[in-house]
């Protein structure tokens, strides 16, 4: 148990708790004394700090945009990187027929998950948060600071599903250049409101910029991509 709490970073006043937390159904008594209560619980202590998180850091952020990041980082394959980068499954306690080196993705992303219930459990939120900001450092950024925050088209479509109770639509109004490089021209409409357009190097990217041309003025600011 010691070396798990070096690689986790925190010494438990209850070891239990971690025994707990590294225990899989396929070789505990019940499943009450496996790790899936723990799981449980962990699952909302970490999905409330990164919430917590990307309310506070991300103040120019809409719902939707936070939402996509949350789910990238509360991800069973954020879960299971982060347990792989701790060498976590070196102490998974597991039944006969489970074989550590073809440990299934699952299994890491459940023990991480345990793991943070089993923190905030005998130190508290503080703990857990702390742990959680450490170790999912990396995910955080890249979600933050990723394609994520690119998807503008899905940041208006949570906007206007929530402001108007309708979806936009997108036009292509115009298109140049050669085959091999041509650009398009996109606009949004929302009922019978229309955004400025926006040119890209196709189409999905000049709806992207047209979205977001949409975005600045619904929230008062000055459009980012000119017509012409």
């Amino acid at each position: 148990m010691r070396a798990c709490e070096e690689a986790v970073g925190y010494t438990f006043q209850d070891l239990s708790l971690l025994q707990a937390a590294l225990t899989h159904t396929s070789i505990a008594a019940t499943r009450l004394v496996s790790n899936e209560r723990l799981e449980f619980l962990g699952d909302a202590i970490l999905g409330c700090v990164i919430v917590d998180l990307l309310y506070h850091q991300c103040e120019s952020e809409m719902e939707g945009a936070m939402t996509q990041m949350k789910s990238t980082i509360v991800s069973r394959v954020a879960c299971a990187r982060v347990s792989r980068a701790l060498g976590l499954e070196r102490f998974l306690l597991l039944g006969k027929g489970m074989e550590r080196n073809k440990m299934p993705q699952s299994l890491l992303a459940n023990m991480q998950e345990s793991i943070i219930g089993a923190l905030y459990l005998d130190g508290g939120m503080e703990v857990a948060k702390n742990y959680i900001l450490r170790v999912f450092d990396e995910e955080i950024k890249d979600a933050i600071h990723g394609v994520t925050l690119k998807n503008f088209k899905m940041v208006l479509q949570h906007f206007v599903q929530r402001q108007f109770h309708t979806t936009p639509e997108y036009e292509v109004l115009d298109q140049k250049g050669p085959d091999h490089r041509k650009c398009f021209k996109a606009q949004v409409r929302i009922g019978e409101q229309t955004f400025q357009p926006a040119w890209g190097r196709n189409k999905k990217e000049a709806e992207q910029h047209a979205a977001e041309n949409a975005m600045c003025q619904l929230e008062s600011r000055p459009p980012i991509y000119p017509a012409d």
